[in-house]
């Protein structure tokens, strides 16, 4: 566990809880989330938060079995601030009432402050045009309040908006102040962090140092294999390990042929040249390629392809003598989701990035110094590490590669026609500057044939999609708005410079209800 000043999250389910930690990461205050039914007096007293907030959630604290926050949080002497479920649960347990039945509320409201009350504590700086914009999500509101509290701001229909113990530093609002919709929402976090005495102790140059002391201490002389994809957390993990242990980690870096262009090359390349890092290079492009030959349903590719990754890392894995530990690039919220508090399954790990079952199998202990940390974060620490921005900035890259933007039966064929009109989109989106505006980009070649002009001459060749998305966690996505101007000299270099393509369309489809990927 971390030595940094902490702060404890309680999840009750919301939506948006990881928004929370994040917007205090932002603030460089390690904090960390845990479902309300896995806290115990003991882990509140070996954590020993400096400040505990309580989330929001689908529940209704008027029912029977409801969650609730444990007694001892309200009894450590430290700060708590409660948000939405949190302020309801806040005033149920410390002897106010909560109502249902009244009128819901959801997405924008104006908070007004209440008459003769001082904004003061963590409401210190707001109201300066009058009023405050927040954003709403509920259903029953407080309606009495707990001993020792007052009203701090009202809206018609929450009438204890925003309401504070300044004795006991208590703090509970109705509505959402993590997300970006609550304009004001950032200023009142960082005045309840100061008020709990936070020093802003997380910084990733601190995270590293304390990183790479782990590792050294967890490994000691022993190897380790990190299975190496390219993408900016394996990349990181693999850094990050090499400047802890050098040459005891052997990375190992598969390319199974549906990689984008250039991409195996470019990969080993910035290993080798910047980095020294032990590292094998597996072609097993003809092995993956082969077995994919004839399958056009896309779940049995992402079968077929993970099965096969796991077989070839093991053979590779297998040669390095006395290895002992396997790195892999899990994330922050990875681990929350495996502790959902209701109990759902964890994330599904792509098998090309983490090495689902390898670890028991073949009796590793894993290393995963990335699993305090979110997307975000792991990047913030690759540019400490000196990652090229090239590696860092990268978009996202599917574990089964193309083969999930090659609908219908995969052939090498329609592969190399597809990596060469996806070269070409990303040039186009780089050459005119939108590369980092846009959360993920690609080409997805579709499994009809369409009838063109060229020249004097009939084509029946293949059709593309382009698609584009501009997203903050890859959960829900919209299109990226590109002018007509940009879409047409895109679609007419492609028709162009690709032979094979014909015919250009643009994915307009949000997610939900489509997904990023075609497959």
């Amino acid at each position: 566990m971390t030595q940094h000043q902490r702060l404890l999250i309680i999840d009750f389910g919301s939506q948006v809880t990881q928004l929370i930690a994040r917007r205090l990461r932002e603030l460089n205050v390690y904090c960390e989330i845990h479902p309300f039914n896995s806290v115990t007096d003991a882990s509140l007293r070996e954590m020993a938060p400096q400040a505990v907030i309580l989330s929001g959630g689908p529940a209704s604290v008027t029912q029977e079995d409801s969650p609730r926050a444990p007694k001892a949080v309200f009894e450590m002497g430290v700060p708590v601030f409660g948000i939405c479920y949190g302020q309801q649960v806040m005033m149920e347990q410390l002897g106010g009432q909560v109502e249902a039945g009244h009128h819901a509320e959801y997405g924008r409201a104006f908070i007004a402050p209440a008459p003769g009350h001082k904004q003061d504590g963590i409401f210190a700086g707001l109201f300066g045009t009058g009023r405050e914009e927040v954003w709403m999500s509920h259903g029953d509101r407080v309606t009495s309040l707990a001993p020792g509290f007052e009203v701090i701001g009202t809206s018609p229909n929450a009438p204890m908006a925003m309401i504070a113990d300044e004795t006991r530093h208590f703090y509970a609002v109705q509505f959402h102040p993590e997300v970006h919709h609550t304009p004001n929402g950032r200023t009142m976090l960082e005045n309840f962090i100061r008020l709990a005495g936070f020093t802003g102790d997380w910084t990733m140059a601190s995270y590293k140092d304390e990183a790479i002391r782990k590792i050294r201490e967890q490994v000691g002389d022993r190897k380790v294999i990190c299975g190496l994809s390219g993408g900016v957390d394996s990349s990181v993990a693999a850094v990050l390990i090499h400047e802890a242990i050098g040459d005891q980690l052997t990375c190992v870096f598969v390319d199974h042929g549906l990689l984008r262009l250039n991409e195996g090359d470019e990969v080993v390349k910035m290993f080798r040249d910047n980095y020294n890092i032990p590292l094998i290079a597996a072609d097993e492009a003809d092995l993956f390629l082969g077995k994919l030959e004839g399958v056009s349903d896309p779940e049995t590719k992402r079968k077929i392809i993970g099965g096969l990754f796991i077989d070839v890392f093991q053979k590779y894995a297998t040669q390095i003598e006395g290895a002992d530990f396997l790195a892999q690039g899990t994330l922050y919220p990875d681990v929350i989701e495996s502790v959902s508090f209701s109990g759902g399954p964890s994330v599904t790990i792509k098998s090309h990035h983490n090495v689902g079952g390898l670890p028991e199998k073949m009796g590793l202990k894993l290393v995963e110094p990335l699993r305090e940390l979110f997307k975000d974060e792991v990047r913030e620490l690759g540019r400490e590490l000196g990652l090229p921005e090239s590696f860092i900035g990268r978009h996202p890259f599917p574990g089964p590669g193309l083969a999930i933007r090659c609908p219908g039966e995969i052939t090498r064929e329609k592969l190399e026609i597809l990596r060469k009109a996806d070269a070409v989109f990303i040039d186009q989106i780089r050459k005119h500057g939108l590369y980092d505006d846009i959360w993920q980009a690609f080409v997805a070649i579709l499994p009809v044939r369409t009838v063109g002009v060229m020249g004097d001459g009939r084509t029946y060749d293949f059709a593309c999609a382009l698609r584009a998305v501009t997203s903050v966690d890859g959960m829900t996505a919209d299109y990226y708005p590109f002018t007509h101007d940009f879409l047409g000299e895109t679609a007419t270099r492609i028709i162009n410079e690709v032979k094979g393509i014909n015919r250009c369309t643009y994915d307009i489809t949000s997610k939900p209800p489509g997904t990023i990927e075609w497959e």
